[in-house]
C-alpha cells in the first residue's frame, strides 16, 4: 500500500519553516545540542533535523515531543485559541433577529429571520 502524505501549500510550508526556526532558537537559548535533544526525546537525528527544517512529513506528535522537551508544549495549546474569524461568523448569526411578517389574508404571522448585516428594509 503506498504511503500517503499531506498536501501542504507554500504559505503553510513557510509557517512550518518558521516553527522549525523557532525550535532551533529555543534550543540555542537553552544551550541544548541536537544530540542532547535526540537523547531526551528518543527521536532519531534525521527526524529531529526534519523538525528543525519544518518538514511537513514529520508527525505532529514528534513536534510535540520536541516542544515538550524544551518546556514549550503549552504553546501548542494556544493554537487557534483566538479564533477571530470564527467569532465574526458566530456574531453574524447572533445578530439575526426575528421579524413578524404577514403570511396570508387571515393575518396569521410567522417568524422570518433577517440578518442585520444585509440591512433591514
Amino acid at each position: 500500500m503506498p504511503s500517503r502524505s499531506a498536501v501542504v501549500f507554500p504559505k503553510d510550508l513557510k509557517v512550518l519553516k518558521v516553527l522549525g526556526e523557532n525550535i532551533t532558537l529555543a534550543m540555542k537559548r537553552r544551550k541544548i545540542t541536537q544530540t542532547q535533544l535526540c537523547e531526551r526525546t528518543g527521536l532519531s537525528m534525521p527526524t529531529l533535523r526534519n523538525i528543525l527544517r519544518g518538514e511537513p512529513s514529520v508527525s505532529m506528535g514528534h513536534y510535540l515531543v520536541v516542544l515538550s522537551s524544551l518546556g514549550l508544549s503549552n504553546d501548542l495549546a494556544k493554537v487557534a485559541l483566538d479564533d477571530e474569524f470564527g467569532r465574526k461568523l458566530q456574531d453574524i448569526e447572533l445578530l439575526k433577529t426575528p421579524r413578524k411578517t404577514s403570511v396570508d389574508s387571515k393575518n396569521t404571522s410567522s417568524l422570518v429571520y433577517h440578518s442585520t448585516a444585509e440591512g433591514r428594509r
